[in-house]
């Protein structure tokens, strides 16, 4: 036993440094010292540390009654609560590697009655009779593994990044329903003021229809033109209804959103009016520290590079103490007396002589494991570049055309205010008045679309930012190791 454990010693003692593997270090990613897209104007260009989003983003909006929405989404919504356990169950998941480290201690009792078989006796000694034998037996064994080269060490730390790719996980998914239910919220609203334009609508069009039939009664209009005016007030009606499905769409995806079903939620209606807060992106380098898919592919990248370092560490022996202990005895009298007692303690040494390539596969499998985990990381990197990019242009864009617009529209009631006057003076026919109806309306329902989307660009492009999320929020390697 002393001859065994002074052979354990420098064993153990090397088993505390020694890794094999490479070690991890973050692959570079494609960026550039600036985005493409000018700022929208009105816009100022920021310092790095100024165009970070911070605290809750859709405040920026100031709207109370989208406040309390998004503070219902973290609480009570299914999604978030599902990958706010698969993050406690990649907790766990270190500690169970971590109990790798210490050995494993297993005890058991038995009372063992037995005999021996009387044919087999009486062939060996005629004069020998079997008889019925008790052994008491109460073992304890130890069983340690030596972590010489670092496999368990690195199972530990593949665990903990595995955890760190969830957090990260759990943080994406809550911005992205927080996101949903801020499109889903203003698409709402976008649709009350589409509604609000079509109510206003058809009660001009109810005084036209009024106009046409009060001419027809003098003799001046046609029944044509009764015809037609009644045609464009229904239509008007039916695009009115229409808006509705939409509506009550947009409030069943919202209650889902928050945790609750449709019944239970009614949204008041209210009107889109205010512009869309300016969102400095700052600068691309920034961005990679502020999205949390960003974080969950580099950390991937983290985990999957241990799982190299435990396939190469498959080539060398493993070593494992066995040590045994406990009390044994055919008398229970006897069973826990000091002469019961018995031990064994050995290490034990296996290294595979012969596998046909298999640890050489599994390490080539490793590292190609790794090379798509560094493709899938600087593929996210840049799908946030594109998704920035493309905010920044639809914000810059569609406030250039909606200025175009509020001028048609301008236009449109000038033309529709003449083609009235004359239709009333006798010199066009009421077929030039419903003309300049339909444009007018076109370009009134084509500005609020317009405002729509602006905002929806706002907080797709809050989203494309990590909507004030940045890495240092999350869980360190320590932090998820112990348990903080």
């Amino acid at each position: 036993m002393r001859n065994s454990f002074l052979v354990l010693i420098p064993v153990v003692l090397m088993s505390a440094g020694c890794m094999v593997g490479p070690k991890y270090q973050r692959p570079a990613a494609p960026a550039s010292p600036a985005f493409k897209e000018p700022l929208p104007a009105g816009w100022k260009e920021a310092q790095p540390n100024d165009g970070a989003i911070r605290g809750k983003w859709w405040e920026v909006y100031n709207d109370p009654a989208l406040n309390a929405l998004e503070e219902q989404v973290s609480v009570s919504n299914q999604n978030i609560l599902a990958a706010e356990a698969q993050f406690r169950e990649a907790r766990d998941a270190v500690r169970i590697a971590r109990s790798g480290l210490f050995p494993t201690i297993s005890g058991s009792t038995s009372i063992v009655n037995s005999k021996t078989s009387a044919t087999v006796v009486n062939n060996r000694a005629a004069n020998f009779s079997p008889a019925v034998l008790t052994v008491y037996d109460l073992p304890l064994s130890l069983s340690w593994q030596a972590d010489i080269w670092g496999s368990i060490r690195r199972t530990i730390r593949q665990s903990a990044e595995s955890a760190q790719v969830t957090a990260a996980q759990l943080e994406n998914a809550r911005l992205s329903y927080q996101a949903e239910l801020a499109l889903d919220y203003f698409q709402l609203h976008g649709a009350d003021s589409t509604a609000d334009l079509l109510e206003r609508t058809v009660k001009s069009y109810q005084e036209y229809l009024e106009l046409t039939q009060n001419r027809r009664k003098a003799g001046v209009a046609s029944g044509y033109d009764v015809a037609q005016a009644q045609a464009q007030l229904e239509t008007a009606r039916a695009q009115l209804i229409d808006i509705g499905v939409a509506r009550a769409q947009f409030e069943h995806a919202i209650a889902i959103l928050t945790g609750k079903p449709p019944s239970e939620l009614s949204i008041p209606r209210a009107l889109l009016k205010s512009e869309p807060p300016a969102t400095p992106p700052g600068v691309p380098s920034m961005l990679l520290e502020r999205r949390p898919d960003i974080a969950a592919a580099e950390r991937q990248m983290a985990s999957v590079n241990e799982q190299i370092g435990l396939a190469r560490s498959a080539y060398f022996p493993t070593l494992v103490l066995n040590a045994s202990a406990g009390l044994e005895s055919s008398k229970f009298t006897d069973w826990f007396t000091w002469p019961s007692r018995f031990w064994s303690v050995g290490p034990q040494m296996a290294e595979t002589l012969f596998d046909a390539g298999r640890r050489h596969a599994q390490s080539a499998q490793a590292q190609a494991a790794f090379d798509v985990t560094v493709a899938n990381y600087r593929q996210t990197v840049l799908t946030a570049f594109q998704q920035v990019e493309d905010n920044l242009a639809a914000l810059r864009i569609l406030t250039d055309e909606g200025r175009a617009e509020d001028a048609a529209v301008q236009a449109a009631e000038e033309a529709l205010r003449i083609s009235t006057y004359q239709y009333k003076a006798g010199t066009v026919s009421y077929l030039q008045v419903i003309t300049s109806q339909v444009i007018a309306l076109q370009d009134e329902r084509t500005a609020v679309d317009l405002l729509t989307r602006r905002i929806l660009a706002s907080v797709a492009l809050v989203q494309a930012l990590g909507g004030g999320w940045d890495a240092s929020k999350l869980p360190s390697i320590d932090d998820v190791v112990h348990g903080k």
